[in-house]
């Protein structure tokens, strides 16, 4: 079992059940086995390519009424569709392909899940027992290749252990720090046959999350905020993951410190609340990187002190001690020594701080902020996110991704690829709710929006969802607008196309003298010598309704409210815009890689002017 796998848990580990106990035993062959498991564990969904070795459990699977597969275009699409539907869902999604490149084909996304702690659940084929280890034909060691990035994995070969494998494997994913965990199950398993009942008995030795945080630490956490003059709560995707916003928002509310969101952690405090200075990172709000850097206290919770958030570690928050809160040891002074380490559930760490804040309260320890608030207020009025529009009149990429934010229903759910277009999508989107906001925040995965949002509508039929995307993105991954629209699964694209790789082409700009090698994705200025204006090969309009899609291209800004008003009314298929914004948009504010986030940019060659506060 992995390192990540022996955290800790419930000392008699229980299989997450969707149904009663099998009454009697049933005489079946492994593949049904497997079925049946994924019947009683509550599995609906299962996001799946089939191919020779995992064959013979595409048999029983036809005869499910409880379990729907959806047949994608590409493995890949399995797999980051899971992620989507265990995201929008709080589910551990699940994906199933067949040995050798059917399984490689998901190393992708069981790395970007595992970046991102998403409870997942892969189940790939692989050749027969006898066969392993020949080089036989389409067989690839995936539990070798997968294991530095799965919470566990398992290589089954006989018949009899696949239903207790997949209660195991389900409640590993979906307990202690969610995670991807990989079933390998040989031909011959799924062939031979084999006895089910259920619930199966579950052996997990060593594999006890602690969940429960020491009172002692929660003790000395809360008297450490009533101390401070300038705490920030630094919240992460882990909050999310323990379904603790309520108890986030009470705990903001009793303390009255600032809170700053991860790009992971968006949603978990609503954007609006005036206690919320933005997200910290690279491309977060000056407010909300000075913060972190100004405070004398930060409490992290569910968060990992990723190097896109804290710069340059050495010059990271040099003034505050840290109080770590974090459901996996492990991420504890990984990066940054903590003051007051506390291990367990974000939900229970909230409740019990709350609880001792207010013991602290009661007992006259009230901590006063209002210099601190004075500063941060200062900040967050000089420096709000912003952008200009273009000269020339046509689109500004923000002001798209702005508007559809503005006109999306209630409860809209957004999932965006990676570059430019997502850090817009985090800045110029309203985020109210939880699961409201899907990425591919740690491994910053090309290609994940459209089969994330296909999963994330899969599994919330009733919820619009948006995927922002860009036009390098777009064509890694549009196949699965194929899978949208013959499953009755009508998302929402924008591909956001500046005709370049837009976050590489800014670096370009920035660092390498306007050097674009290989970012440009358009094929040049027109025969009169037009300045080319985004991709136009291939066509995405024609290519989204070749796959069964609505789609419209936009290009004039006063057109920009009725197209996405148009595809907002649209519910019996997949829409895709197409809108054509200005290549040279960037991104801002901005903190150059590797650089301290004192060196934060409001936007090109602005530097904020904080004041000489630190010893207030």
């Amino acid at each position: 079992m992995t390192e990540q796998a022996t955290g800790a848990h419930h000392p008699q580990p229980r299989a997450r059940t969707g149904g009663q106990p099998s009454a009697t035993v049933e005489h079946v062959t492994g593949a049904q086995s497997l079925i049946r498991s994924l019947e009683e564990v509550g599995a609906d969904t299962v996001f799946g390519l089939p191919g020779g070795c995992i064959l013979p459990a595409y048999d029983p699977l036809m005869d499910s009424t409880r379990v729907r597969h959806i047949l994608v275009r590409h493995e890949q699409g399995a797999g980051h569709a899971a992620t989507g539907y265990a995201q929008a869902t709080g589910k551990v999604g699940v994906c199933m392909v067949t040995s050798g490149p059917g399984a490689t084909n998901l190393v992708t996304p069981i790395a970007d899940a595992a970046m991102d702690s998403v409870p997942m659940v892969a189940i790939t084929g692989q050749v027969a027992s006898s066969a392993i280890g020949t080089d036989a034909f389409q067989e690839a060691d995936i539990c070798g290749i997968t294991m530095p990035i799965t919470k566990h994995n398992f290589l089954v070969t006989r018949a009899e252990d696949i239903a207790h494998t997949i209660a195991e494997a389900f409640h590993i994913a979906s307990t202690g720090r969610p995670g991807p965990v990989l079933v390998d199950i040989a031909k011959d398993a799924l062939q031979a046959r084999t006895t089910f009942s259920w619930p199966p008995a579950m052996d997990l030795p060593g594999y006890r999350p602690v969940t429960k945080p020491h009172a002692k630490q929660i003790r000395e956490a809360a008297k450490l905020i009533t101390q401070a003059k300038r705490p920030v709560l630094y919240v992460g995707g882990g909050v999310l993951k323990a379904g603790a916003t309520a108890e986030l928002k009470v705990l903001a509310e009793l303390t009255g410190a600032p809170v700053t969101t991860t790009l992971m952690a968006l949603g978990a405090f609503p954007d609006s609340h005036p206690l919320h200075v933005g997200m910290p990172g690279m491309h977060g709000s000056v407010t909300a990187v000075t913060a972190l850097q100004k405070a004398d206290l930060i409490v992290a919770l569910g968060a990992r002190f990723d190097d896109r958030v804290t710069g340059k570690l050495d010059s990271f928050a040099p003034y505050a001690k840290i109080v770590h809160a974090d459901i996996d040891p492990a991420e504890i002074g990984k990066n940054r020594t903590a003051d007051v380490p506390i291990v367990g559930d974000a939900r229970e760490v909230l409740a019990d701080l709350v609880q001792a804040v207010q013991a602290e309260h009661t007992e006259g320890n009230t901590g006063d902020y209002s210099a601190w608030w004075k500063d941060l207020s200062r900040w967050r009025e000089t420096y709000p996110l912003g952008y200009d529009l273009p000269d020339d009149g046509s689109l500004s990429p923000q002001q798209v991704i702005q508007r559809i934010g503005r006109l999306a229903p209630e409860g809209t759910i957004f999932a965006a690829g990676v570059g430019q277009h997502q850090m817009w999508a985090a800045h110029f989107i309203d985020y109210e709710q939880p699961a409201t906001w899907l990425n591919s925040g740690g491994a910053g995965t090309m290609g994940y929006a459209v089969p994330a949002a296909m999963g994330a509508k899969a599994g919330a039929p009733e919820r619009t969802v948006w995927a922002i995307d860009g036009d390098g993105c777009f064509q890694m991954t549009n196949q699965e607008l194929t899978t949208c629209a013959l499953n009755n699964i009508p998302i929402k694209v924008a591909v956001i196309n500046n005709g370049a790789l837009g976050m590489v082409r800014q670096w370009q700009t920035l660092f390498y003298n306007q050097r674009y090698s290989n970012t440009v994705l358009h094929s040049g200025p027109d025969a009169d010598g037009t300045p080319a204006r985004g991709t136009r090969v291939p066509d995405f309009v024609k290519l989204s309704e070749a796959m069964g899609c609505y789609s419209i291209r936009c290009e004039d800004p006063a057109d920009l409210d009725k197209v996405i008003e148009e595809a907002n009314s649209i519910n019996d298929r997949p829409v895709v815009i197409d809108f054509i914004v200005h290549e040279d948009a960037m991104v801002w504010p901005m903190v150059a890689a590797g650089t301290s986030n004192d060196e934060v940019q409001a936007a090109r060659g602005v530097r904020p002017d904080f004041g000489d506060n630190e010893d207030d």
